[in-house]
């Protein structure tokens, strides 16, 4: 299941979703820039590891008091596929989010999601001595944000059969709803898995997902502080809620959200 389309306008440009995706971006190309053994150090610097935090005797030559790393990684990606779908889901979904709660309260509650998933996968991993990065985590805050705020937003879905790709229109709840389940089941089972090594980090998923869905309402600014939604700044056949219309907005409709 592969989301294409959020149905949910904006009012404004997402500035901030822009900087940081031209920031992940850029990281990247610098860390392609670096040969392996300087890839390595870097990683092993800004990265997060867990173990340098919860295990006595692992030490990488830097203070427990560090914690550039729980921010940091959030900034760093380990292959191009990795990059690319971090950065089409905040693509799809930041902005929306950013619409509804301003520059300024988008920024703080998108690094406040990414710092506690980093500290989700550090507590339920305290022995990893695998360098953990990527903005998923903080991602997966926004995507539970867009959740709470538009349960029932229509989103555009491509879910592949042999060759053949399939459209679908279902509601956010539904799709990240399901998203979200996966991580939980896959997050347990690992659980259960006695390899210390590499993966997908799952329960910083999860635990980003909670922060945005508890959260995120939280930051959103009141409706007097921003003006109206015009119909023709949305997806066509959609309300400001991103539900489909029973029957197309005129051109002059209004209507806050």
């Amino acid at each position: 299941m592969f989301p294409i389309l959020n149905a949910a306008p904006s009012r404004s440009p997402p500035l901030i979703t822009w900087a940081l995706i031209a920031a992940n971006s850029l990281v990247f190309l610098y860390e392609r820039s670096l040969s392996p053994d300087e890839l390595e150090a870097f990683l092993r610097r800004f990265a997060l590891i867990p173990a340098l935090y919860f295990t006595p005797n692992f030490d990488l030559g830097y203070a427990l008091s560090n914690w550039e790393p729980f921010f940091m990684n959030m900034f760093l990606h380990g292959g191009w596929l990795h990059l690319i779908f971090n950065m089409w889901a905040l693509w799809l979904f930041g902005g929306t989010v950013e619409d509804r709660m301003g520059p300024a309260r988008y920024l703080v509650f998108y690094l406040a999601c990414g710092f506690l998933a980093s500290v989700t996968h550090a507590v339920v991993n305290p022995e990893s001595t695998e360098p953990a990065l990527g903005a998923s985590g903080a991602i997966a805050g926004v995507m539970g944000c867009y959740m709470r705020l538009f349960p029932w937003a229509r989103i555009v879905t491509v879910i592949p059969v042999l060759f053949f790709p399939f459209f679908f229109e279902l509601p956010a709840l539904v799709v990240m709803g399901f998203w979200f389940a996966v991580q939980v089941l896959n997050g347990a089972g690992a659980l259960f898995m006695t390899s210390a090594g590499g993966g997908i980090a799952y329960w910083a998923h999860i635990g980003g997902f909670l922060a945005g869905l508890l959260f995120g309402p939280l930051c959103v600014r009141a409706k007097q502080h921003y003006r109206p939604y015009y119909a023709d700044e949305g997806v066509y056949g959609f309300d400001p809620a991103g539900r489909r219309r029973s029957s197309p907005a005129t051109g002059g409709e209004h209507a806050y959200l």
